[in-house]
């Protein structure tokens, strides 16, 4: 239907919606859609994620603490494919209800433990290793400030603009020009927060940045969405010496790596179990 005829019905029904792209996994219900165990590999952490800018915060972490000599966060990464359908696993289902990725289990207690939600995986695992976030009342809620700032915005960016300007079957001026100017904005409050800043929530290095940087980051140095110039993203050079800066860290390189399914065949981890799978698993390798 024309998008200059289409009036909103009394009541909304599922047949006939249009998901565009996503239409196959898209439904206004939840729950399982079929049964399927999750598997479970030799480390306490399971994480079950897919590459995008929700799933990388998350491998980022893992792989930080790694670096910093946290041995107990080693951890295997499940690749759980969206467009599959996977995260409607019952499985899935148990460990994330919301049925979105990533999805985290620790087994290292006397019972598993579910963790979902980005955000609240990075502030676990920040609280179960002591580290990316500080002790300091201030210094920690500044950090736990740009937290939520993230995860509340971040839905204008993918859910928003990455909808309407790369996904959506037809184009549409009102919404890509509702969420460009929305996404610019948020550009803007982080330029002008890093104007004075090396780290968003100040001098150190937090679960902040790595919230923040697989989607501004994205935008800014990756062209997420093909949009880079289409945002002027080389305006906002305070986001960009930062996104620079967290791209060169080895162990955001390898976060970066995990469970991705695009992009240089040699720059996919679709699943990791070990250390050593970073030169001996990744696609080029095993195709």
């Amino acid at each position: 239907m024309s998008n200059d005829t289409y009036q909103p019905p009394r009541v909304w029904t599922w047949e006939g919606a249009s998901g565009g792209q996503f239409a196959s996994i898209n439904r206004p219900v939840a729950g399982a859609t079929h049964e399927r165990e999750l598997p479970v590999g030799q480390h306490p952490l399971q994480l079950y994620s897919l590459g995008t800018p929700n799933g990388v915060k998350v491998t980022i972490m893992l792989e930080e603490l790694l670096a910093l000599g946290h041995k107990g966060a080693e951890y295997d990464a499940w690749l759980i494919r969206i467009g599959d359908g996977d995260q409607f696993g019952s499985g899935f289902v148990d460990i994330n209800p919301n049925s979105k990725i990533p999805a985290l289990s620790d087994h290292s207690g006397d019972k598993p433990l579910r963790i979902f939600e980005s955000g609240s995986i990075l502030f676990y695992l920040a609280e179960k290793f002591g580290a990316f976030l500080p002790r300091d009342v201030s210094a920690r809620t500044e950090v736990m400030n740009w937290l939520f700032w993230q995860m509340g915005s971040a839905p204008f960016v993918g859910g928003g603009f990455g909808h309407f300007y790369a996904y959506a079957p037809e184009k549409y001026e009102y919404p890509i020009n509702r969420y460009t100017m929305e996404t610019k904005r948020q550009l803007d409050v982080l330029d002008r927060q890093l104007a004075e800043r090396e780290f968003i929530a100040g001098d150190e290095y937090s679960i902040a940045d790595m919230a923040i940087f697989p989607w501004y980051g994205g935008l800014v140095i990756n062209n997420q969405y093909d949009a880079a110039e289409f945002l002027s993203a080389h305006e906002y050079t305070n986001v960009r010496r930062w996104a620079e800066a967290l791209a060169a860290r080895p162990a955001v390189q390898r976060g970066r790596m995990v469970n991705r399914t695009s992009g240089e065949l040699s720059e996919q981890l679709h699943e990791r179990h070990d250390a050593a799978d970073f030169k001996t698993r990744t696609q080029d390798k095993l195709t």
